[in-house]
């Protein structure tokens, strides 16, 4: 299994467009790269928690500023999300030196290596959010709670999806949603729908200002919103679609949300 680079590549970044096959379910090799990156913007390394034997990541910019959130890999058969914000932190690393960012590239590595959506438990992370003792999303929620973020993306893929489509909870209206699918739609056309995962979709937009009553758990994009964060997006690729499109339809959609 990939390990850290030798430090004379340092000088020689891995790229995405580069990876292969026997590499997109590699935790190991994701975070080296990530890890690489962090030292060359000057971002911090560190682990929130460890869990099955591993630890969890998270990277932050220096500063007191309300920070932008990014997270991939909760589940982990969708991975093209993970390569994604590698591909497009790649491309922005003087934005990332310059920012005040969040990152959590990986929150599910066993789920990752496994291609499985439940973590080591059998869990779905991405309900359990709103649970404090929680050995994962306990210490994430102190972590947010302390500089809670001014935008929050949670990159995902959809098997059933026919298209893009962008969850937006909270903001006033669906146009950032909406230019960031126009953005993605350059690799990936836009889910079509008029009702997605059972909810009432526009241009592959589904936008709400108040937490639905029917939820199964708390998912991370809804606990953010609760925890202050004013606007969260949820962007979903469809999985089924060829791999390097949706790593360049997740690197385009959030290069336009902080555009």
């Amino acid at each position: 299994m990939p390990g850290l680079a030798p430090r004379s590549q340092d000088r020689h970044p891995f790229h995405v467009t580069n990876l292969q096959l026997h590499q997109t379910h590699d935790p190991g090799f994701l975070l080296s790269s990530w890890e690489r990156l962090a030292r060359a913007a000057g971002l911090r390394s560190k682990v929130l928690t460890r869990l099955g034997g591993e630890k969890i990541l998270f990277l932050e910019s220096p500063g007191t500023a309300s920070p932008v959130y990014l997270s991939s890999g909760i589940h982990g058969d969708e991975v093209a999300a993970a390569w994604g914000l590698l591909a497009w932190a790649e491309e922005n690393q003087k934005r990332l030196s310059q920012g005040r960012f969040l990152i959590f590239p990986c929150m599910n590595p066993h789920g990752f290596r496994q291609n499985t959506r439940t973590d080591y438990r059998g869990l779905d992370i991405n309900r359990r959010f709103h649970l404090a003792r929680d050995p994962l999303t306990g210490p994430w929620r102190r972590l947010i709670r302390q500089s809670p973020p001014s935008l929050g993306l949670c990159l995902h893929e959809d098997y059933d999806s026919q298209g893009c489509y962008v969850y937006e909870l909270g903001g006033q209206d669906a146009r950032l949603a909406s230019r960031c699918l126009a953005a993605s739609a350059s690799h990936l056309p836009t889910d079509p729908r008029k009702q997605i995962d059972g909810r009432r979709a526009r241009h592959g937009i589904i936008h709400r200002k108040t937490i639905p009553q029917n939820l199964t758990g708390i998912p991370e994009a809804v606990a953010l919103w609760q925890l202050g964060c004013a606007t969260t997006l949820t962007f979903e690729t469809p999985s089924e679609a060829g791999f390097q499109e949706r790593v360049q339809a997740h690197a385009r959609f959030i290069a336009e949300a902080l555009s």
